[in-house]
């Protein structure tokens, strides 16, 4: 992901880089483009224009009917603008023909003029942040385009005011069929109502049902009481029961008995035969028969009283009674009476008890079914409510509604009339300016990427990588000097000065100085495992700077403390003399074809740097490079040097530079941006494969930063500076009369 990253911005910087490369002319046909749409554009006829402005508003009487709003202004959209579709309403068709129709508007030839021909010269537009729309009409004639721009805000009103009158004619008609179903409506809400007080027998459901509330409160409170009294009495009943040994029944019973004057004259006789057996007992023994008389006498009178007992009692069980108990002491027969009393009590308010509890069931029963009456009430009062608020509401908005239909109220209101205009006004070139800018800057791109596309020179840095594949091993900057801080135009030959373009002979160029040094550096590191001090450096074409290379990267070498030996072997045409200022008395040649000497060859610059003159041009240089002199004198070079540099010519057009690199340790292509082309690049490439040459490496020269991206590009304004500083050192210098480099020897 980071790589294709990569390969995008490189590709968008490619084409910046085109159009930096072609900006004069694009900038020649954006302006012609643009001076042809403005001469285009001009025009001699005049043109008055009216103009009147509208204000919308919403219509309040609309709100009358309160159905939907009728007449406001109001979009289906949230993001639409009521005035832009009121605007475009202007520009109906229906406004434009009743304006035509009105004005009886007519071209040249008598007859109506077309709504589109109208909508031409007309403008319809919104002002931003306002309710007001601007109206303007242009035409020959400045009455008529008044006139057009008032009849259209009149015919527009006219068409908003009937719009709104046909709603409201709509809306009451709507109204009054509304109306009577309305009233029936209430009507039969209220008769139900009605029917259901009296189904129900209600009178007053509200207070019926808190009545009802506070009985069975009251009620509650009652049973409690009685619930309290009743288990008193049982508790009394039980203790008095216990204390008799007998029950409440038997009690009952023992107090009719006694009251019973049988029973009582029974029970006195049988008592007075127990006693007098009692005291016969004491006198005779049990077989006497006085006693035994006596015995049977008690056993008759028993059974007497039993059976008069049975019959007052009824026979009931639980009310059998020991005829002992009849003879009662008179704190049991208080006892007896207290039980009676008691068990009374109980029965009476058990009894009381139970009635209240019945009672109270019976209310609650009865408030059971008060909810569902009270929600039946409820709906039906709501309903009563609503339809006879809705049927009241009809009413009033129907009578608001008959005193709003006759009223010729509308959206707009005029605000400013059109005036006939007293100048005229030239149509404006603003679009058509606006759209030659367009095409200009179109046709502008497009023809700097077709000029780029039919130039076949290598442009970049990248493209010599591409199309070479050596390794890159150097890249000097382009430099000039800025205006105002030109050098003298003698300081490259005064006193036999070198040429200005040695710019690394002086540590005044840092960065030039600079990619000098790292070209250097690179060299001994491609060369590691064996040293390389022979080296041929040549291009593809002339011109690519390659006898300045030489001579700067010399320099560069010597200035760390090794011996350099600078050859111009390009003998076709040489160079380094005129670089050195120097005399190409005897060079090259001349050793080679043995007329000349070494030692006079031989011209010492600095301590460490010597340069060696191609000489005369001799008819066949190549037959000199390729003989086994040339070979001897590298091989005596090599002894006597730690570094030889040759400049060879370049590879179009002579294989000179491919035979000395056979010679050579390695040979190093030079390569400017935007001189050589693909196809001598190519040439020159395969020429250099094909003599089986050691090639060392590329060095890009002359690299612009304006024309080239990434890590082969320089800061322009460093350089600037640079260039400042440099050429005030180099006036003072040549003003003070001081000589900066010794030449032939000389300091």
């Amino acid at each position: 992901m980071i790589y294709e990253e990569r390969i995008e911005e490189i590709d968008l910087q490619r084409y910046w880089l085109v159009l930096k490369r072609r900006w004069r002319p694009a900038t020649g046909v954006f302006i012609t483009t643009v001076l042809a749409a403005f001469a285009s554009a001009a025009s001699p006829e005049s043109l008055y224009q009216a103009s009147a402005k509208l204000l919308l508003r919403t219509d309040q009487t609309a709100a009358l009917t309160g159905i939907q709003d009728l007449g406001e202004l109001k979009t289906l959209k949230q993001t639409s603008d009521p005035l832009a579709t009121q605007a475009e309403i202007i520009f109906s068709l229906p406004i434009l023909e009743d304006t035509i129709r009105v004005l009886d508007l007519k071209d040249a030839e008598n007859v109506l003029v077309s709504p589109s021909d109208l909508a031409k010269n007309l403008s319809v537009e919104p002002l931003e942040e306002t309710d007001l729309i601007a109206v303007s009409y242009r035409s020959g004639q400045p009455e008529l385009s008044a006139a057009v721009v008032n009849q259209i805000m009149r015919s527009y009103i006219e068409a908003n005011v009937s719009s709104n009158r046909s709603e409201v004619t709509a809306a009451r008609r709507f109204l009054e069929d509304e109306l009577p179903r309305a009233k029936a409506e209430a009507d039969a809400v209220s008769a139900a109502l009605r029917d259901f007080d009296e189904a129900n027998n209600i009178v007053a459901l509200p207070e019926e049902a808190g009545a009802a509330v506070a009985a069975i409160a009251n009620l509650d409170n009652q049973i409690h009481q009685a619930k309290v009294a009743l288990v008193a009495t049982e508790s009394q009943a039980t203790q008095l029961s216990r204390q008799l040994g007998m029950s409440a029944q038997q009690a009952l019973a023992l107090a009719s008995l006694n009251q019973s004057p049988a029973i009582q004259s029974s029970l006195a006789e049988l008592q007075a035969v127990r006693s007098e057996l009692a005291t016969t007992r004491t006198r005779y023994t049990a077989a006497h028969p006085a006693v035994r008389a006596l015995e049977r006498k008690e056993a008759a009178l028993s059974s007497v009283l039993g059976s008069r007992v049975s019959t007052e009692t009824g026979g009931v069980p639980g009310q059998a009674i020991n005829t002992g108990a009849l003879s009662m002491s008179s704190i049991d027969e208080k006892l007896a009476e207290q039980l009676v009393e008691a068990e009374v009590a109980r029965v009476s308010n058990y009894n009381q008890l139970a009635t209240l509890v019945a009672t109270r069931d019976a209310y609650q029963e009865q408030s059971s079914i008060f909810p569902g009456l009270k929600k039946t009430q409820t709906e039906l009062e709501q309903r009563q409510a609503s339809a006879q608020r809705n049927y009241e509401t009809l009413r009033l908005r129907l009578q608001e509604i008959k005193l709003a239909e006759n009223r010729n109220v509308g959206n707009a209101r005029i605000v400013e009339f059109a005036v006939p205009p007293e100048l005229p006004t030239v149509e404006g070139a603003t679009k058509p300016l606006l759209a030659g800018a367009v095409v200009g800057v179109f046709l502008g791109i497009a023809t700097a990427f077709f000029l780029d596309l039919i130039d076949r020179t290598l442009k970049t840095v990248k493209d010599g990588e591409k199309i070479f594949g050596y390794t890159l091993l150097g890249v000097i900057p382009y430099f000039e000097l800025p205006s105002g801080y030109e050098l003298p135009e003698d300081s490259a030959e005064e006193d036999g000065m070198p040429s200005r373009r040695i710019i690394t002979l002086e540590s005044i160029y840092p960065i030039l100085s600079g990619a000098y040094q790292m070209l250097q550096a690179n060299l001994r590191f491609i060369s590691s495992d064996q040293r390389l001090k022979a080296l041929s450096i040549t291009s593809s074409v002339a011109g690519e700077g390659k006898s300045e290379v030489c001579a700067n990267l010399a320099t560069t070498v010597a200035q760390t403390n090794r011996r350099v030996l600078l050859v111009d072997a390009d003998m076709r045409s040489p160079s380094q003399h005129h670089l050195w200022n120097l005399i190409n008395a005897v060079g090259l040649s001349h050793v080679l074809v043995g007329e000349g000497s070494l030692e006079r060859a031989l011209q010492p610059v600095t301590d460490n740097l010597t340069i060696m003159t191609a000489g005369v041009v001799p008819p066949n240089p190549m037959a000199l490079l390729d003989s086994e002199r040339m070979a001897s004198l590298i091989e005596l070079f090599r002894e006597q040097f730690d570094y030889i540099i040759f400049d060879t010519p370049s590879l179009t057009g002579s294989a000179d530079a491919a035979v000395l690199g056979n010679l050579t340790d390695g040979v190093l292509m030079v390569m400017r941006p935007r001189q050589v082309t693909y196809d001598r690049a190519i040439a020159a490439k395969s020429l250099l494969d094909r003599s089986g040459a050691n090639v060392l490496g590329m060095i890009a020269n002359g690299v612009d930063s304006k024309n080239d991206f990434g890590e082969y590009s320089y800061d322009a304004r460093e350089l600037t500076d640079l260039a400042s500083r440099t050429a005030r050192i180099a006036s003072e210098r040549l003003q003070n009369g001081r000589q900066t480099v010794a030449v032939n020897g000389r300091r």
